[in-house]
């Protein structure tokens, strides 16, 4: 799912849930959404993390946000998904 889907079918308290846990505010979220911005490999790895908890009480209704789909150059997570594969 990307951001502005999860954006669209989230109510407002999930949205600020997710804000608060990236440690960034709903306003950035719906920049990122909007492609108006790209998040830092740091930022997109934190939303990723927060939509899956966010996702996980949705009861299907929500799914993760990818982190790769946040960042202008997702080739940078390649080495990091290598590794996590070989763990």
């Amino acid at each position: 799912m990307d951001l502005k889907r999860f954006l669209q079918l989230s109510s407002k308290r999930e949205r600020s849930e997710v804000a608060e846990g990236c440690f960034s505010s709903v306003s950035y979220l719906y920049q990122l959404a909007g492609k108006h911005r790209y998040a830092s490999a740091l930022l997109a790895t934190r939303i990723e993390k927060a939509t899956h908890e966010v996702a996980l009480r949705s009861n299907g209704r929500l799914t993760v946000v990818s982190r790769e789909s946040l960042v202008r150059y997702p080739e940078i997570f390649a080495d990091l998904d290598e590794a996590e594969a070989r763990s």
